[in-house]
């Protein structure tokens, strides 16, 4: 796995070399995105161009697994047909509270279906599923789900994201499309905090949004993919 993320970012370290106006491009500090601030900020980059959009502005399927009150891990499962994995590229810890930059995966193999980062409230767990979450082998909503811990997922924005060369190393992009994504917060019971997390969608394949019409989008599959199981 060490090999996997060195790989990552090594990638994108390449393709920001072949783009010497990446960093100096105009982006505003968004507010909103500061957990995915955080993991740039780690790698010494700036935000890729950000854009708030409206429900309706989100093109099919990604509408469908974006703009719902319902986790994203089991809503991408059940798309896919596929149990969800995770590849944690990165972690913080401040006392009870822990911060993750993630790759979402398809167990069994390496197609990576999301990446985002995610702020959890370990104090407002069990403590049996704060440890699951210390221990970066399931994600955090299927830890919910199989702890059966009462929470209210609850989007506060949609995104449309320019890919930079690191979120086309994330994503393993191959065209230069735009992808989609949401701020969403966890509730629990007493509407205490679990979580807050910023993710964003890998293209899904044979589907097309109105800014890359007649360039079909799919996941990448390539050599990193094809990483051996921890």
């Amino acid at each position: 796995m060490r090999d996997f993320a060195i790989e990552l970012l090594n990638s994108s370290a390449r393709s920001e070399a072949a783009d010497p106006g990446f960093r100096t491009r105009n982006r505003r500090p968004q507010p909103w995105a500061a957990l995915l601030e955080l993991c740039y900020a780690r790698v010494g980059l700036p935000l890729p161009c950000l854009e708030k959009v409206g429900e309706e502005q989100i093109p099919q399927p990604y509408r469908k697994l974006l703009v719902h009150s319902m986790d994203l891990t089991p809503t991408l499962e059940s798309f896919y047909h596929r149990t969800l994995g995770i590849f944690v590229l990165h972690r913080w810890r401040d006392g009870d509270t822990y911060r993750r930059e993630v790759i979402l995966r398809l167990a069994g193999d390496w197609q990576r279906v999301g990446y985002g980062a995610i702020r959890i409230e370990l104090r407002h767990l069990p403590p049996a599923s704060a440890a699951r979450v210390l221990a970066e082998q399931v994600p955090f909503g299927s830890i919910l789900q199989a702890d059966g811990i009462p929470h209210l997922s609850w989007p506060q924005d949609f995104f449309r994201a320019e890919p930079d060369p690191h979120l086309r190393s994330m994503l393993g992009l191959r065209r230069n499309a735009g992808v989609y994504g949401r701020r969403n917060v966890l509730l629990d019971g007493s509407r205490r905090l679990l979580a807050e997390v910023v993710e964003l969608l890998a293209p899904v394949a044979g589907h097309v949004t109105k800014r890359s019409r007649g360039r079909a989008l799919s996941p990448v599959r390539n050599t990193a993919d094809r990483h051996p199981e921890e």
